[in-house]
């Protein structure tokens, strides 16, 4: 099926390039999306009318979409999970959880505009994309811990792992001194 774009779809055009896709894919997603018409002489010569008045919209929302894009890029959104001690999560983290850490960060963004190339399965730092407009795509870091105290360790750049051994370390040495000092005092009342 051939069909107009009236916005940019990646890996397929332009803005007013008819293009020719399986149809299931026009059926399902370009025509119910509003992102293309099918392409007709009709259809054509209606779009050819309504090219400058589309083309200044798509403007607006690039434009407005590009302010959103500087404050968002680089953000760092933190998302609590339960997770095991591998640090690997009972579970997952969905683009609607994402999109929701966002939405509470200041920012709207709908599950639709996060972008996710990996199932994310485990504690740490993920890159994201999110694609705010055709356009304009930014880049977010997601920080998903087990406690706000992970995820600040995390932010730093440090293990959690790491961090929990040199506590469980610190804890041993702490009740080794104790019992050293409670030996020490039995002997002297010994002695």
């Amino acid at each position: 099926m051939e069909v107009i774009l009236l916005e940019r779809v990646e890996k397929l055009g332009q803005m007013g390039d008819v293009v020719k896709v399986r149809d299931g894919y026009a059926r399902n997603f370009l025509l119910p999306q509003k992102k293309a018409l099918r392409a007709s002489k009709e259809n054509l010569s209606m779009f050819e009318s309504q090219r400058a008045q589309l083309e200044a919209e798509n403007l607006n929302r690039r434009e407005e979409a590009t302010k959103v894009g500087e404050k968002l890029d680089g953000q760092t959104v933190v998302v609590i999970r339960a997770a095991s001690d591998s640090q690997q999560l009972y579970g997952s983290v969905s683009t609607q959880d994402i999109a929701k850490a966002i939405t509470a960060a200041g920012f709207t963004v709908n599950r639709k505009q996060v972008i996710l190339d990996k199932v994310l399965k485990t504690l740490g730092l993920h890159d994201i994309r999110v694609r705010l407009h055709p356009e304009v795509t930014v880049s977010v870091t997601v920080n998903i811990a087990r406690s706000p105290e992970e995820a600040e360790i995390q932010a730093r750049g440090e293990s959690v792992a790491e961090v929990a051994e040199a506590k469980l370390d610190a804890r041993d040495e702490a009740v080794v001194n104790v019992f050293e000092s409670t030996a020490d005092a039995d002997e002297e009342d010994a002695g």
